[in-house]
C-alpha cells in the first residue's frame, strides 16, 4: 500500500498553467509520467518513460474507486521501482463519465500532485479512447455510456498521425449519434457494449467495433497522452481547474429546477 508520507506536511507554491518548474523545462526525453483513469467503472493506472510503457494496472469490477486507486497507484509504482519524487509528471482523466469516479480521481491526483510539487495535465477520456484507436482512414467514435439512455461522445479523425478531434464533447441519445453518421466509423468505449445492437442495426456496414480491450481506457495511453501536454508545458492550475462533466450533476439539476430565475 502507498505510505501517506508521500503527502507532505508542507504547503508547496501552486503551479500555474504554462509554466514547468525549472528542473523540467526543455526536458523532452525520459520522461517518466503516472496516468490514472477512473471515468468508468474500470479503473486504470499506468507508468510510462517517454512512449514505453513500464507497468500497468487495470481492474474492470464493481469495488468503487475509493476502496482501491492510491492501493493500485502504489502497485504499479512499487512493481516499477518508482518513487513518486521519481516521477517528472501526472496525468489523469477528467472525464466524462462517471461523476463520483472522475471525482474521486480528481482530487486524489490533485491531492499527490499538491503534496509532491509534481506538474500535473488533465486530458479527456475520449480523447484517450480515440487516441487508442491505431491510425485509420475511417471517423473514429469514442462512446461512453451517461446513464438515462445517453451516451458522451465526439468525432475524431487521424491527422498528421494523431486523431483530432472533429465536434464538441456532447451527450446525446443513441439515435441522434446515429443521424450523424454518413461515413465508415468505429465506435470504441463502454457505451458499445451497452448500445452496440441499436448501432450495427441502423447503421449496418457502416458500423465498426475494435476488440473489447479497446474500449476500456488505458492508465498508460492518459500518461501518453499527459506526455505530449507536459511537453509543451500545458498544465493544470491545482487552485483552479475542474473536471470534464459535460452533463450537469443529478444535484445541479435539481438545484436549477428549485430556482428557475
Amino acid at each position: 500500500m502507498m505510505s501517506c508520507d508521500i503527502f507532505s506536511s508542507e504547503s508547496p507554491r501552486p503551479l500555474r498553467r504554462g509554466i514547468l518548474p525549472t528542473s523540467h523545462k526543455g526536458y523532452h526525453f525520459a520522461m517518466k509520467v503516472l496516468g490514472i483513469d477512473t471515468s468508468t467503472m474500470s479503473g486504470s493506472i499506468g507508468l510510462i518513460q517517454d512512449e514505453e510503457v513500464i507497468s500497468e494496472y487495470l481492474l474492470n469490477v464493481s469495488v468503487t474507486h475509493s476502496e482501491r486507486l492510491l492501493d493500485a497507484i502504489g502497485f504499479v509504482l512499487r512493481n516499477a521501482r518508482c518513487a513518486v519524487e521519481d516521477l517528472d509528471g501526472l496525468a489523469v482523466s477528467l472525464g466524462p463519465g462517471s461523476f463520483t469516479g472522475v471525482r474521486i480521481g480528481v482530487s486524489t491526483v490533485k491531492g499527490l500532485a499538491y503534496a509532491s510539487r509534481k506538474p500535473l495535465v488533465g486530458v479527456s477520456t475520449l480523447d484517450v479512447l480515440a487516441f487508442q484507436v491505431s491510425p485509420t482512414p475511417y471517423l473514429i467514435c469514442p462512446v461512453i455510456d451517461a446513464r438515462k439512455g445517453e451516451v458522451y461522445t465526439a468525432f475524431y479523425r487521424y491527422l498528421e498521425s494523431t486523431p483530432k478531434r472533429q465536434s464538441e464533447y456532447q451527450v446525446i441519445r443513441p439515435d441522434v449519434l446515429i443521424g450523424m453518421v454518413k461515413e465508415q466509423t468505429i465506435f470504441v468505449g463502454n457505451g458499445v457494449k451497452t448500445f452496440r445492437e441499436v448501432l450495427q442495426k441502423s447503421l449496418e456496414s457502416l458500423a465498426t467495433f475494435p476488440p473489447v480491450p479497446f474500449h476500456l481506457p488505458h492508465g498508460a495511453s492518459v500518461a501518453r497522452l499527459g506526455l505530449k501536454f507536459l511537453q509543451k508545458g500545458d498544465l493544470l492550475d491545482l487552485a483552479t481547474f475542474s473536471p470534464l462533466y459535460v452533463r450537469p450533476s443529478e444535484a445541479e439539476i435539481k438545484w436549477r429546477e428549485g430556482h428557475p430565475d
